[in-house]
Formats: structure tokens, sequence, C-alpha cells
């Protein structure tokens, strides 16, 4: 272990291939209304800055329904239902987290889905590994706000200082320097190489393995 103990994750398109559901739970409230189906890859472009931001950008250009607030509840109880069905995590993570907590470093999921679901979804597929997970609450800032990774260093006993951030996204690049924390973008998630370049990471890999060997420096 170098000069880092902690490892806080952004969840969709990081460490779970969540497109699949999401996709799915968008054109189920989509076509219900009558408008047109999103594609994979269409969703995976606007994913990752709220469950509101994503169904706005699902929407036809210039279209806001007058019902959005029960299309939002009706889109949450689809994907609650749902969300299991497709996702699985990205290949090479699960051997990651094990090596992690075999090495004794503190790690922490942080999202911007609604909490529930984030919780759910940690326990699932990654609850030997992962204690701490936080998702979007009353109360706590939507990444690119730094609230809900200082929330998950509190709940782990960790500093900022011995802490990186792993993320897919432009979102999470900026949380990471927001909450003044090294970034590391990941290349198999929802966002390309060109964008985690952009946004300005520190660091960034191709494969889950690589972390470890940024940690060890």
């Amino acid at each position: 272990m170098g000069n880092f103990n902690t490892v806080v994750f952004d969840m969709d398109g990081t460490i779970l291939d969540t497109l699949g559901d999401l996709t799915a739970s968008v054109n189920y409230v989509l076509e219900k209304r009558g408008y047109p189906p999103r594609t994979r890859d269409e969703v995976k472009e606007i994913v990752g800055n709220g469950v509101i931001n994503l169904l706005t950008l699902s929407l036809p250009e210039g279209i806001m329904p007058a019902d959005f607030d029960v299309m939002l509840e009706e889109y949450l109880a689809h994907y609650k239902e749902n969300m299991h069905k497709k996702t699985a995590p990205f290949p090479g993570i699960l051997a990651l987290l094990k090596t992690l907590r075999e090495k004794g470093y503190k790690i922490a999921v942080v999202s911007n889905k609604m909490d529930k679901a984030v919780q759910s979804l940690n326990q699932h597929y990654f609850g030997e590994y992962i204690k701490v997970a936080i998702g979007e609450s009353e109360g706590v800032k939507r990444k690119p706000a730094p609230d809900s990774v200082f929330k998950a260093l509190a709940e782990l006993g960790a500093f900022a200082h011995s802490a990186v951030y792993v993320g897919d996204s432009e979102v999470d690049i900026k949380t990471a320097q927001n909450a003044g924390l090294p970034s590391i973008g990941v290349t198999w998630g929802f966002r390309d190489r060109s964008v985690l370049i952009e946004a300005g990471a520190d660091h960034i890999i191709n494969a889950p393995e690589e972390i470890l060997g940024i940690l060890d420096e």
C-alpha cells in the first residue's frame, strides 16, 4: 500500500454495467406516453447526472409533459422492480474488490442514483466488499458537488489526503476535483477516453487491475 488506503468508486459505468436496465425503464415511461424510445447509446450519453436529468433529456426536444412528476414516479417504480435483469459487474471488478479488501483498503461507492437503488444494487452485487454506499438523497447534494464523497469518507473513517476517486465520466472527474481527491478515469464505462482527458483526469485506465499500480505508487 502506497500513499493511499481508501478507494471511492462511482457506480454506473464504473463498477456496474446498468445500461440495459436503465434503458428499459426509460423506454417504459416514454412508450407509455407515445414518445419514441431511446437506444442504449443515446441513454449512455445522458446517464450519470441524476434521474431527473436522465428523463428530461430522454424526452423529445422541446417537450416537458405536465405529468412529469408522475412519469418520474413510474420510472422509479419500474426500475426498482427491474434493475437486476440485465445489470452486472464489469469484467474484473469483483476480482479487484476482493484484492483491495485483502490488502486492507477502505472502499466506498458514491452515485447520483437514488439512494435506495444504490443501497440495493450495492448489497446485491458487492455487499461482501463494499460496506459504505451513498446515493442521491435529501440533504446530500448530487455530484459533482463533493458532499457524497465527504459523507462516504466520514462513514469509512477515512481522509481525503489518502483517498482516490474512480469514475467513468466528466461528472466524476469534476467530483474528484471538488473533493480534492486524485481522479482515476475508466475507459470501459459510459464515456469515451476523450471526455476523461478533457475533464482533466489524473489517471486513465483500460482495465480494473490497473488501479492497483496507481495505488502502489
